[in-house]
């Protein structure tokens, strides 16, 4: 059974060693002790007046020792200290360890030490005062002889203070490191300045005493006043350091208490776990108020703290004896449960503050609900430190709000601000910055006839040359070897300087199969790597087809040509080294018109290959990025390619229009339609050529702002589509307010539309309801030939999915593109099906 002091008990496995230690310090202090004691006897009327007062006042003052706040009673400062060893210097060991022993036995009764601890402390300091004498006897003769002080008694009581100090805390450092397994010098380290300060101030003063002795009895007492005069100053230091850890509006601690509590506990409940007690648990509990903001707002800030400090009162009526309920700030509280069995202890006591905190508290006759959301963690099982404890309540507190919950419990899976999830947005946010978007500046390069710029947005810095821009190999400053961007310049480099119409002469040979092999059979054997786009492919035979070729090369991994992989990536993509975040990478999906089969446009779909992760997860992606300012940086790049890309389709003569998707933060910012603007007239294309999708979650989480938005993004003439539609429960009052051009069925109706009849009904009732608002319709999620047959006979406007062709990269559409023939609904069936490989699908 544990005394008053917690940390009387002994960790179960260590009872031995420790035990055997105490036993021989003991055995050695009475062994050095037994002799000077028994002498004492007949001494005891021989000592003066002096002695007994030191001694009363010695044992008077532990009575009392002084504990530093903050700190454990192991750390009391007992000042006997300094008149036992100033007895020490004036009449020898014997009277000094009677004092001493005394003294200790007073402190250990008043603090509720054990018995063994007790006696540990008088033989350590038996020992150190021991250590102590024998260093003065090594002196010339009697120390203070003929009432001066020599430089040799100097020398004397600076040796025997060291000595006494060295074994003192040799001794209780070994105690502590056979008790608890500490290793020896960090914690030797860790208390060595403290007690330098604390009790070698107390040893320097003894000499004093004895001086003072000499000429007087009376003065001894006088020494009291510095003493109590440190004494006051500690206790005054130790109110403002209590003030420090109370929050000053409801009395109760705030968050540096907490922590000291939590840290202090944790070490307790560390020890019980290894003791095998049952109830070796702790639980830190966070409670969010609800509503608070809004009485701050309608009632103002006074009703607001005369709220809290009601809530204080129930959260304190409601907690154990032993709990500690603490403010962190705001409407933010935390309550520390110490020694539980299990979870279910935990959410017990969330229940009794939930319960507490149901019935309004009454202010000024108006009653006010504040109710709020919970979240549980546990030592051991969800942290082991303070800061892995709240971050983690922290987190199941946010997943009870979610959830319209009043108590949840951390779970791994709802963490989303985990420390991968923290590392993937370290590396979207170098990935970003290091790409071609991440900077602005004057346009540099070349346009093509119909004043399409057909190079990014870019400055061209002095470490990265421009694309399509050779790069100075002189050794100066036109490139760098290092750097963060090294392979993304390597990459790019490959590419010689040409003249503007020879690029534009490139890429429209790219996009026309005749004019294509018509290059091939005239190209020698030097003849450089084909260009379309920005992908290069490796110079062919003149009979030999381009797309063929290159999909052969991606199927067996050849590294001369840039195209899908099986997990989605690029093979160029694949030999990124390790150490570099990745490339942000624009897919593209085509959208075909049902009616008629032909292209009418694409959707951009973003891809990140991280070096370790492979193939980021999109939905992860804008999840990771839409909590922070990343966000922005992600949109700017998007657009950036999005319209680039355009530019590049209209220079060789391919007219497509492209969707790309914003995020809610983008369309609250209300930057996202200057930016689209900017982009549109830099690079050319017109704004028919582009369309914004948002969902109808971000339509619904602020209609105001959104509306505003896109109203500004319809008056440039950007078109508007509202993506996912079925799934956001957008009224028919914002169909009919937005200047929606287009609506895209969510895939997952159309999924199941050709085997489930209910989805195939709400299929053809979101088409006919578009329809009637004038609304072209757009089909996500097509692939096979029945539903893409049932959309045509509901009609519906435009297909997308993978019957028709996957995403992909740009320069891969181009050759989709080239081999693409349209096939309508009505031919497919007089033929029998639909049209081979190549023909009205895509070879994905």
């Amino acid at each position: 059974m544990e005394t008053g002091d917690p940390r009387n008990s002994v960790p179960p496995g260590r009872s031995g060693p420790f035990f055997g230690f105490v036993a021989a310090i003991g055995a050695v202090a009475l062994l050095v002790s037994a002799g000077p004691l028994v002498a004492l006897t007949d001494r005891l009327t021989e000592l003066p007046a002096a002695f007994w007062t030191m001694a009363v006042l010695a044992v008077a003052c532990d009575a009392r020792p002084f504990v530093p706040p903050g700190r454990r009673q192991t750390s009391a400062v007992f000042p006997s200290t300094c008149f036992t060893f100033a007895i020490l210097l004036g009449w020898g060991f014997g009277p000094a360890v009677a004092v001493q022993a005394v003294a200790v036995a007073v402190s250990g009764w008043r603090l509720g030490y054990a018995p063994w601890r007790t006696g540990f402390n008088a033989a350590q300091y038996a020992c150190a005062l021991a250590a102590a004498y024998a260093v003065t006897r090594l002196g010339p003769g009697e120390l203070f002889g003929g009432g001066r002080l020599h430089w040799t008694d100097v020398a004397a009581v600076g040796g025997a203070t060291l000595a006494w100090f060295v074994v003192n805390y040799g001794l209780v450092s070994s105690a502590v490191r056979l008790r608890f397994g500490d290793r020896w010098w960090p914690s030797v380290r860790s208390g060595l300045a403290y007690e330098l300060l604390s009790t070698g101030s107390l040893l320097l003063l003894a000499p004093v005493l004895v001086a003072a002795a000499r000429a007087s009895a009376a003065l001894i007492p006088l020494v009291l006043v510095p003493l109590f005069a440190v004494y006051r100053m500690a206790r005054l230091s130790e109110e403002r350091e209590q003030l420090a850890d109370v929050d000053p509006l409801t009395g109760l601690p705030n968050r540096k208490a907490l922590l000291t509590e939590v840290a202090e506990q944790v070490h307790l409940h560390g020890e019980r776990a290894a003791r095998g007690a049952p109830d070796a648990h702790l639980a830190l509990l966070l409670l969010d108020l609800d509503r608070f903001k809004h009485v701050n707002d309608a009632l103002g800030h006074a009703v607001g703290d005369r709220l809290l400090v009601e809530v204080s009162a129930r959260l304190m009526g409601a907690v154990g004896a032993g709990d500690m309920v603490a403010r962190l700030g705001g409407d933010e509280f935390a309550i520390v449960v110490p020694r539980l069995a299990d979870i279910d202890q935990a959410r017990e006591r969330a229940d009794r503050v939930v319960a507490a905190l149901a019935e309004p508290v009454p202010l000024d006759g108006l009653p006010l609900d504040v109710g709020g959301a919970i979240g549980i963690a546990l030592y051991p099982d969800h942290g082991e430190d303070f800061a892995t404890l709240m971050r983690h309540a922290d987190v199941a507190m946010y997943d009870a709000k979610h959830r319209n919950d009043t108590v949840a419990v951390y779970a791994p899976e709802s963490d989303h601000n985990s420390a991968e999830r923290l590392s993937l947005l370290a590396d979207l946010r170098r990935v970003l910055e290091s790409g071609p978007s991440a900077q602005g500046g004057e346009t540099v390069g070349v346009r093509g006839g119909d004043g399409a710029a057909l190079t990014p947005a870019l400055p061209v810095r002095a470490d990265r040359p421009a694309r399509n821009q050779r790069p100075a190999r002189d050794g100066g400053r036109g490139r760098s070897g290092d750097g963060p961007n090294r392979w993304l310049r390597r990459r790019r480099d490959r590419a010689e300087e040409r003249h503007d119409d020879d690029l534009i002469e490139q890429i429209l040979t790219g996009a026309d199969p005749i004019r294509r092999r018509a290059a091939r059979a005239g190209a020698g054997p030097g003849a450089g790597p084909l260009v379309v786009g920005d992908a290069e492919f490796a110079p062919q035979t003149a009979d030999a087809d381009l797309t063929q070729d290159a999909e052969a090369a991606v199927s067996t991994g050849a590294p001369g040509v840039i195209g899908p992989t099986a997990d989605g990536s690029t093979a160029a993509e694949a030999d990124e080294p390790a150490g570099h975040p990745g490339e942000i990478t624009m897919y593209y999906q085509p959208q075909i018109a049902i009616a008629t089969g032909e292209v009418v446009g694409v959707e951009a779909l973003l891809r990140w290959r991280h070096p370790r992760r492979g193939m980021v997860d999109p939905g992860e992606l804008i999840q990771v990025a839409e909590q922070s300012a990343v966000m922005r940086l992600l949109t700017r790049r998007v657009v950036d390619d999005v319209v680039e890309q355009l530019a590049k389709w209209s220079a060789a003569g391919l007219t497509l229009r492209a969707a790309l998707n914003v995020s809610v933060r983008d369309l609250h910012t209300g930057e996202i339609a200057d930016q689209i603007a900017d982009r549109l007239t830099r690079y050319g294309v017109p704004p028919e050529r582009l369309q914004v999708e948002i969902t109808e979650g971000a339509l619904m989480a602020d209609p105001r702002r959104v509306l505003a938005s896109i109203t500004q993004l319809h008056r440039i003439g950007v078109g508007i589509a509202l993506d996912d539609f079925g799934t956001g429960y957008s009224s028919l009052q914002h169909l009919r307010r937005l200047p929606l051009s287009e609506v895209k069925v969510d895939r997952s109706f159309v999924l199941g539309m050709a085997e489930d009849p209910d989805d195939a009904a709400i299929v053809r009732s979101m088409i006919e309801l578009a329809g009637a608002l004038g609304l072209r319709v757009v089909a996500e999620g097509v692939e096979d030939e029945r539903t893409w047959r049932l959309l045509h006979a509901a009609g519906c406007d435009v297909a997308q999915g993978w019957f028709h062709a996957r995403p992909m990269p740009a320069e891969d559409l181009v050759a989709w593109l080239s081999r693409y023939r349209p096939v309508r609904p009505a031919e497919a069936v007089s033929r029998g099906g639909p049209a081979p490989e190549g023909e009205s699908k895509a070879s994905s």
